[in-house]
């Protein structure tokens, strides 16, 4: 069976998520990266990097979530969160989740660890920078979604838009949250109102940015 290695919250939370989407059978393996697990011998045999997720997939250990979702969405026979290769939406599925993975997803690195491009004294610098770059992202993908939504892609629910729900949640304690940003507001919404959600939230034992009892989804 295929083995996720994880932690809450963490990168390895979309890739989760598509899997239970996917209904793919697979097991859990936590690890605690407060601990430094990620850091182990053990761990690194799996992924040199010393990070969440690694999934082992056909016996091959395999990371990078952007990948990891890109490989189970074309897996999937259906093809429900990937456009067929001679699909014309297929530029555009690429476009975004390079995009997603290149231009946002290592804003939040460097936000979360200022210290490691600029050291300890220049922490407040780097995150004085980083903030109207983050905001520059979700101006662009407000737009997106205001202009050619509900999803990335249209009407077309993709991998992609897991993986941005996945980064707009992280957002969620800095000082302007993506939801801010209207169309993204309602996306996020649409996104937490999946079933899948909830069962990703039981598994990983998480309970901030759920959407509130009453609230429905758009």
């Amino acid at each position: 069976m295929d083995v996720l290695y994880y932690a809450p919250g963490a990168a390895s939370l979309v890739v989760h998520w598509l899997m239970l989407e996917l209904d793919m059978p697979h097991e859990l393996h936590l690890i605690d990266t407060a601990a430094g697990a990620q850091r182990s011998p053990e761990y690194l045999k799996l992924n040199p990097n010393g990070v969440v997720p690694t999934l082992v997939l056909d016996g091959v250990p395999r990371f990078e979530a952007a990948a990891l979702l890109m490989t189970l969405a074309d897996r999937d026979p259906q093809h429900r969160f990937a456009p067929a290769h001679d699909d014309p939406l297929r530029a555009d599925y690429h476009q975004w989740m390079f995009h997603l993975a290149n231009a946002v997803q290592p804003l939040f690195r460097q936000w979360w660890y200022p210290h490691e491009p600029a050291g300890e004294a220049n922490g407040e610098v780097v995150r004085a920078n980083i903030a109207p770059r983050i905001a520059a992202a979700w101006d662009r993908l407000d737009a997106r979604i205001a202009e050619h939504g509900p999803y990335l892609l249209g009407d077309r629910i993709t991998a992609a838009d897991f993986y941005l729900a996945m980064l707009l949640r992280w957002s969620r304690n800095m000082p302007r949250p993506a939801t801010d940003w209207p169309h993204l507001r309602a996306f996020a919404d649409r996104m937490r109102a999946r079933p899948s959600f909830a069962t990703l939230y039981e598994r990983e034992g998480l309970t901030e940015w759920a959407l509130p009892p009453a609230t429905t989804a758009a």
